[in-house]
């Protein structure tokens, strides 16, 4: 998807680049639609620059570029720089691959609502740290609840993240205490550890509570952090729960 995106972000620019510098002239129902779909994903067209925006034509694009530069070198080094934060973005978030991963787990899962939060919690990484950590303790919520729900296990609404990944762990034989060997039970904690420190950086550091005068803001670094371990162990999670349905499958 991010590989898709990249290029048409590249494509736009170089549209742009031949138009300002004396090569082929931009097409304007080529421009306008790239334009629209472009503008049209939130995260995106937060960090498209600002002439993409308000030049709804070609021709626009023409009239700010020409009075803005003279020469052909600082057109494109314009353009360059004004592009540079969307293809950064974009980039990294191509190098996280994961995603794939998670997204076709995610998939599987009967809930419009789990594939929505994964969803949220992509789009927001980079420009939205608080929300994206926020989204990926309510993916760990989710899934844990769904699993619950289907193995008819009783639970709170109110419940927090630790207790229901407790209740889950427990549903799929994954406490610690379920295990003799240590070194499962060291693996197993650590899974145990990482939930507890996902809800404890969301009350910290997310969007979910209200902040002082000084509040901690998390970077993009930490969003991504916070994304890559709840969609690890979503997957972990949904895998041995389908695993364990398999196992009890009366055709195996």
């Amino acid at each position: 998807m991010n590989e898709k995106l990249i290029v048409k972000v590249e494509s736009l620019k170089n549209m742009l680049v031949s138009h300002a510098t004396g090569g082929a002239a931009c097409d304007a129902m080529a421009y306008a639609a790239l334009r629209q779909e472009l503008i049209a994903i939130p995260r995106v067209s937060q960090k498209l620059p600002r002439l993409v925006h308000t030049c709804r034509t070609p021709s626009e694009f023409w009239g700010f570029i020409k009075s803005k530069f003279a020469h052909y070198s600082e057109r494109r080094e314009f353009l360059r720089q004004e592009f540079n934060p969307l293809l950064e973005m974009l980039e990294l978030e191509a190098q996280s691959p994961s995603d794939a991963t998670v997204s076709a787990a995610v998939r599987n899962v009967n809930s419009e609502y789990v594939r929505e939060v994964w969803q949220k919690a992509l789009d927001r990484r980079a420009t939205d740290p608080e929300g994206a950590i926020t989204a990926a303790r309510t993916l760990l919520e989710s899934v844990c609840k769904h699993i619950l729900d289907e193995g008819a296990i009783s639970h709170k609404d109110t419940e927090d993240l630790p207790k229901l990944y407790g209740l889950t762990a427990a549903q799929l034989n994954l406490s610690p205490s379920q295990h003799a060997e240590q070194v499962f039970k060291q693996i197993l904690g650590s899974c145990q550890s990482v939930v507890e420190g996902l809800g404890a950086l969301r009350n910290r550091l997310s969007d979910a509570h209200g902040k002082g005068k000084a509040p901690v803001r998390p970077a993009s670094r930490h969003a991504e952090l916070a994304v890559n371990l709840a969609g690890s162990m979503a997957v972990f999670l949904l895998e041995t729960s389908e695993a364990r349905k398999r196992a009890s499958s009366p055709t195996n």
